[in-house]
């Protein structure tokens, strides 16, 4: 399975030649994305999640993948401030992955089991709009998947005012893999960890 990081929270996972993308964006602080997909899931309707405009769809086709949803917050104030936030558990080639979106608060145990043990956890973790990077570790450590990409942070240029750069989560972990590329395949044996994709604009 191919998993590439578009910036921000958007990425395009590809099974069978088949794409699908994650929180599809429209932001001033990113280039305009363009992209090419067969279907997109979007964790919540705010420009930054939701441009589906930048999708060029391919010809209809059955899916290599399943779609499970989970609905928590954007905040944690049960939605009061920003609204609902879904979850996607997205399953193919006999792995999980996990798409937070813009998750605002700690998981409940109950939907904690929904995800733990995942493959790959896309997870927030530049505070203000979604978790922090403590309550991100947090959650990686119940949620226990075998591999996290950070996503939803400030780098260089790149990214939201308000919100922290990826520093102040790598600092609370051991180590993590930093690519050059965006792009990465896993399989059942990738090593287990995290892993940083390089925005390539």
């Amino acid at each position: 399975m191919r998993i590439t990081w578009n910036g921000h929270a958007c990425f395009t996972i590809e099974s069978d030649n088949y794409r699908l993308v994650f929180d599809p964006y429209t932001l001033e602080v990113y280039p305009p994305l363009s992209l090419k997909a067969h279907a997109a899931l979007c964790s919540h309707g705010h420009r930054d999640h939701c441009h589906t405009d930048a999708i060029t769809f391919e010809p209809e086709r059955e899916s290599p993948f399943t779609v499970e949803t989970l609905s928590v917050f954007h905040d944690d104030q049960q939605g009061a401030l920003r609204g609902s936030n879904t979850i996607h558990i997205v399953r193919g080639e006999g792995m999980c992955v996990v798409h937070l979106g813009d998750l605002g608060h700690a998981l409940s145990e109950e939907q904690l089991a929904a995800i733990r043990g995942c493959d790959l956890l896309l997870i927030p973790v530049g505070g203000f709009y979604t978790i922090d990077a403590p309550t991100a570790k947090a959650l990686m450590d119940a949620a226990s998947p075998r591999v996290t990409v950070p996503m939803h942070y400030r780098h260089g240029e790149f990214g939201l005012r308000p919100v922290a750069e990826l520093s102040d989560f790598l600092a609370l972990v051991s180590e993590a893999t930093m690519l050059e590329s965006n792009s990465f395949t896993l399989t059942p044996d990738s090593p287990a960890g995290i892993v940083v994709p390089k925005f390539i604009p």
